[in-house]
């Protein structure tokens, strides 16, 4: 018995000595800012608190969301939801008249930028600690229904902020569809709603915060050479 427990003991810690076994216990690495310098973004600062909790104004919200998903036809429901399920610079595909991964330059900028807005949505989540909408109040039907999500970090949405940044990105590259492009920003966010996910306060923050992300990332001298050849390449592809 003695022996037997001995050849297992030696077994386990060979396992452990392995670096794959170590590595694959090893928590995944915070994102972190690649443009932005660290620690010159206040979340707390840029944008104000969300309605407390029982507030009117979240009662006010809790009813506007009510009779927007019952008003919402089957059809903006499904896109809702398909909007749910994709949440990365795709989805401005057809705004632009080509997936945007056929666009390196283009595609490699949004990336950046699709970074930046995670760190600061992760900040601002954590910081503001909002419940969503049916975690309130689980009656209000949802896109997370029976995926088994916390009702937490609610304000300011993530989705919205991707579309808001990455949509203002876009209209500054591509001038003469900015009107279509950030129409397109508006309603992607306007799912989230639909989708009784989020707060309408949750989504304008995440406007407010997406134009902040989007200044500071084009104002920044090392993405000016990115943002040139994302220019050009959106240019020519507009000319075919």
């Amino acid at each position: 018995m003695t022996r037997l427990l001995s050849t297992t003991a030696i077994a386990v810690l060979a396992c452990l000595a392995l670096p794959g076994a170590v590595s694959a216990q090893a928590p995944a690495a915070a994102r972190q800012f690649q443009v932005i310098k660290p620690g010159t973004l206040s979340v707390a600062a840029q944008l104000p608190a969300p309605p407390a909790r029982g507030s009117q104004e979240e009662k006010l919200e809790l009813q506007y969301l009510h009779a927007l998903v019952a008003s919402t036809s089957a059809a903006r429901m499904e896109q809702a939801r398909a909007d749910d399920a994709h949440e990365d610079p795709s989805i401005f595909d057809d705004v632009v008249g080509t997936s945007l991964k056929n666009l390196p330059a283009t595609w490699a900028l949004l990336e950046t930028v699709q970074n930046e807005i995670e760190v600061a949505a992760d900040d601002a989540k954590e910081h503001f600690a909002r419940t969503r909408p049916w975690g309130v109040d689980p009656t209000l039907p949802n896109c997370d229904a029976g995926k088994g999500k916390k009702p937490t970090r609610s304000y300011p949405s993530g989705h919205s902020l991707l579309g808001y940044s990455s949509g203002l990105v876009l209209a500054q590259l591509m001038p003469g569809k900015a009107p279509a492009i950030l129409a397109k920003a508006r309603d992607y966010a306007l799912s989230r709603e639909i989708c009784g996910v989020h707060f309408p306060s949750d989504t304008e923050a995440s406007h407010v915060l997406g134009s902040i992300v989007a200044e500071r990332v084009l104002d920044t001298p090392a993405i000016a050479a990115k943002a040139s050849a994302a220019r050009a390449e959106l240019a020519a592809f507009d000319k075919n």
